[in-house]
C-alpha cells in the first residue's frame, strides 16, 4: 500500500496493524484510538508493571530502558485471550506515526484504563503523559448494587512534552455550571472545558445515529480534533468504527486516514462520508486501486 501526505483522505479496509506498518513515520498530528474495551464478564489477571532500569533488556522509545514484569497468565472470557498482546504493538505503531508535535488519545473504559496507563508510560515515557480525560454521560441501565458506571476514560500522551501542539482557544466552550458566580460577559462566552467532559452518548433517535453499536458522539471527537490539530493536518484512527473521526476531521478542514477490518464498519463509513460529500479513497492495505 502506497500513501503520501499529499494524497487524498483514505479509508483502509483491513487489519489495522498491517495498515499502520505501511504508513510513513511521523506524519500524523493526531492519533485517536478507540479499541474494543475487553468487556468479558470473567477476567483473571496477574499484575502488570513496567520498571525503568539502566540495565533493562528492553529499549523503549527515546532510548529509555525498562524491564517489563508481566504475570504469566491473562485469561479473558472475551474476544482476546491476551488483550495486551493485541493492543501493545498498535500503540507502538501509533508512537511511530505521530509527528514530533503530535498527540495520542486512547479511549478506554474503567476495566483497562489503569493498565493502559502503565503500558503507555513505558512506551512513551511518563513525562509524555498529558491528561486523563473523563467522559461522563447518563444514559442506559443503572445498577442498584454499586455506583453505576457512566464514564469512559481517554488517556492523552504527546510525542514531545516540550513541543506538542495544543490550541485551547479553538475548542468549543461550554456553559458554566454556576453562571451566577461569574460576570455576565464570561457567562455568555462560556468556559473552557476541563478534563471532565459531560456529554450525552449518541441518541438512538438522533440525526447522528448510524446504527453502528459503539458509535461515539461527534461532540467528543470535535473537541479532540480542535485542540490537538490544525487545519490541513493529518488525523489517524486505527479503529474507525462508524467513521466519526473522519466526519469530524473533514468538517474542521483536517485530512484523515481511517482503518477498520469490519466490512460493516467500512460500509457505514462509506455511506456517512458520501452523505457529507467528503472526497475519500477506499482501499485494502495491499491495494492501490481507487474505489
Amino acid at each position: 500500500m502506497t500513501w503520501a501526505p499529499d494524497g487524498a483522505n483514505l479509508v483502509i479496509h483491513g487489519d489495522n496493524l498491517a495498515a499502520a506498518s505501511a504508513l510513513p513515520d511521523g506524519v500524523f498530528t493526531l492519533v485517536y484510538l478507540d479499541p474494543p474495551f475487553n468487556t468479558g464478564r470473567s477476567q483473571t489477571r496477574q499484575s502488570t508493571t513496567s520498571v525503568r532500569s539502566a540495565s533493562g533488556s528492553v529499549v523503549g522509545f527515546k532510548g529509555q530502558r525498562y524491564e517489563r514484569i508481566r504475570g504469566d497468565l491473562m485469561a479473558y472470557d472475551d474476544e482476546f485471550e491476551d488483550y495486551w498482546s493485541f493492543l501493545e504493538p498498535r500503540l507502538a505503531e501509533a508512537w511511530r506515526l505521530l509527528a514530533d508535535d503530535g498527540t495520542l488519545y486512547l479511549h478506554l473504559d474503567y476495566r483497562e484504563a489503569h493498565y493502559a496507563k502503565v503500558l503507555l508510560d513505558a512506551l512513551f515515557g511518563r513525562d509524555c503523559f498529558l491528561n486523563e480525560i473523563i467522559w461522563a454521560y447518563d444514559y442506559g441501565g443503572k445498577s442498584r448494587r454499586r455506583w453505576p458506571t457512566k464514564h469512559d476514560t481517554i488517556l492523552v500522551y504527546v510525542k514531545d512534552p516540550g513541543g506538542y501542539f495544543f490550541d485551547s482557544d479553538s475548542v468549543d466552550r461550554e456553559p458554566y455550571m454556576a453562571p451566577g458566580l461569574v460576570t455576565p460577559e464570561k457567562a455568555a462566552r462560556g468556559k473552557l472545558p476541563t478534563d471532565v467532559w459531560w456529554h450525552t452518548i449518541v441518541s438512538p433517535t438522533g440525526k447522528e445515529k448510524t446504527g453502528y453499536p459503539t458509535q461515539k458522539p461527534e461532540g467528543i471527537l470535535r473537541r479532540i480534533v480542535q485542540a490537538s490539530s490544525r487545519e490541513g493536518d493529518w488525523v489517524l484512527d486505527l479503529f474507525a468504527g462508524s467513521g466519526t473521526t473522519g466526519a469530524v476531521a473533514a468538517s474542521l478542514g483536517r485530512r484523515f486516514v481511517l482503518v477498520d477490518e469490519s466490512a460493516d464498519a467500512v460500509a457505514v463509513i462509506r455511506e456517512r462520508l458520501a452523505a457529507a460529500r467528503v472526497p475519500t479513497e477506499f482501499r485494502a492495505p495491499d491495494s492501490r486501486d481507487r474505489a
